[in-house]
C-alpha cells in the first residue's frame, strides 16, 4: 500500500488512546494525523498533554503533534474513538454525520440496532448494518463498535464451539486487570491485597453483548443468540490481562478432543492478510496451570485468546479458563483490526479518495 490511510484519535490522552498510538507506530496501512482530547488538552503538544503510561517511548512525531479540539472540522475521515460513553453519545454521531467512519471502543452505541458490534473473527457479516445508518446515506459516514474488553475474549472462545455444537447456557466469572479501569483507575489502597467484586455495568455489558455478537443478522437487525448467560465481574491486582472462568452447556454432546479441535481449527481470517489478525486466534494451553496473565497475555502481539484447563463441569457440560489482553485485543487492537477488515471490504474507500485528493 503506497499511501496510508490518515487516522484521527478521539480521546487520545487516555489509556486506550495511548495504546492506539503505540500499536499504530509503523503500521503498514494507517498513519496518525490528528489527535483530540478534552478541552484542557486542546492546543497543547501531545507530549505535554498526555501522562504517557506505556512501556515503549512516546514517538517524537506524535509528541510534537498538537491536540485539536474534538470537532469534525479538520479531522480525517477515519476516527478511532475511545471516550467515555456520555461524551461519545454526543460526539460520535457528529463525526459520522460529517462523513467520518467512526470506529469506537466506547459502549455508547454497542447495542443500537443499526450499529454493528463486531469482532472480525466472529461476526464480520454484521458490518452490513452500517448501510442502515442515516449518516451512511447522507454523508458516507457511519459508526462501528468493538465490544467490552471482557466480552471479546469470552466470545472468541465461544464462537468455534457455538458453530459446531451450539451453546445453551454460559456461566462466566472474570478476574479483570486494573488497566481496564483506565488511568488513574482504581486507587492503590482499594486494589492492593484485595479483590473488588464489582465493576459498574460490566456484568450487564457482558451478558447483552455476548448474545448480540453470537447472534444472526436477519434483515435490518441482529437476532441475539438464544442462550442464557450470567456473569460475575471482579477487579484484581493485575496490570494487563483479563482472566475468565467459564462453564457452558452445549446444544449437542462433544468430547474434550472435539472442543480443542474446534479451537485449533478456527481461523476465519486466514488468507486475508490483515496486519493485526492473529494467525491462530484461539490457542489452547496444555499446561495444567495456564493460562496466566504474565505468561500468556502477549501471544500474537496480544491479539490471541488463550484457553486452558478444559474439564467436565458437574453443573453444565464443560468448564475452562481463558485469558485475553484487555487493552490490546480487548480495546485498541480490536478497533485497528476492525479498520483493517473495513479496508479489505472496501468500506473505507471514501476516506482513501479524500486522502489521495
Amino acid at each position: 500500500m503506497q499511501n496510508k490511510y490518515p487516522i484521527g484519535i478521539l480521546g487520545a490522552t487516555g489509556m486506550v488512546g495511548q495504546r492506539y498510538i503505540q500499536l499504530l507506530e509503523n503500521h503498514p496501512w494507517f498513519e496518525i494525523t490528528w489527535l483530540a482530547a478534552s478541552d484542557r488538552s486542546s492546543g497543547k503538544p501531545y507530549g505535554e498533554a498526555v501522562k504517557w503510561r506505556l512501556d515503549t517511548p512516546l514517538p517524537d512525531r506524535i509528541a510534537k503533534m498538537p491536540v485539536s479540539p474534538a470537532d469534525p472540522a479538520g479531522a480525517p475521515k477515519i476516527i478511532f474513538s475511545s471516550i467515555d460513553a456520555p461524551i461519545a453519545r454526543e460526539l460520535e454521531p457528529k463525526f459520522a454525520e460529517a462523513g467520518c467512519a467512526v470506529l469506537s471502543n466506547s459502549s455508547a452505541f454497542r447495542m443500537t440496532p443499526n450499529v454493528p458490534l463486531v469482532i472480525p473473527e466472529v461476526n464480520a457479516e454484521h458490518l452490513h448494518l452500517i448501510e442502515e445508518q442515516a449518516s451512511r446515506r447522507d454523508s458516507g459516514g457511519y459508526m462501528v463498535t468493538n465490544p467490552n474488553c471482557s466480552t471479546i475474549g469470552l466470545v472468541m472462545a465461544l464462537k468455534p464451539l457455538e458453530e459446531r455444537f451450539g451453546i445453551e447456557k454460559i456461566f462466566v466469572s472474570t478476574m479483570q486487570a486494573v488497566s481496564g479501569a483506565g488511568y488513574p483507575g482504581v486507587a492503590s489502597m482499594d486494589i492492593l491485597d484485595n479483590v473488588v467484586p464489582y465493576i459498574g455495568s460490566e456484568e450487564e455489558k457482558m451478558e447483552a453483548e455476548t448474545l448480540k455478537l453470537l447472534g444472526r443478522l436477519e434483515g435490518h437487525s441482529v437476532k441475539p443468540l438464544a442462550a442464557r448467560i450470567t456473569a460475575h465481574c471482579n477487579r484484581v491486582p493485575v496490570v494487563d490481562g483479563h482472566t475468565e472462568c467459564v462453564s457452558i452447556q452445549l446444544g449437542k454432546k462433544a468430547t474434550a478432543e472435539e472442543i480443542v479441535a474446534a479451537w485449533d481449527a478456527y481461523r476465519p481470517l486466514a488468507g486475508m492478510d490483515l496486519p493485526f489478525a492473529p494467525q491462530q486466534p484461539v490457542q489452547f494451553a496444555t499446561q495444567p496451570d495456564r493460562p496466566q496473565p504474565r505468561l500468556d497475555r502477549n501471544r500474537e502481539r496480544g491479539m490471541a485468546v488463550t484457553v486452558g484447563r478444559l474439564r467436565p463441569c458437574n453443573l453444565l457440560d464443560w468448564k475452562f479458563v481463558l485469558l485475553s489482553h484487555n487493552t490490546v485485543r480487548g480495546a485498541a487492537g480490536a478497533t485497528i483490526l476492525n479498520a483493517e477488515l473495513l479496508v479489505s471490504l472496501g468500506k473505507l474507500e471514501p476516506a482513501a479518495v479524500a486522502m489521495r485528493a
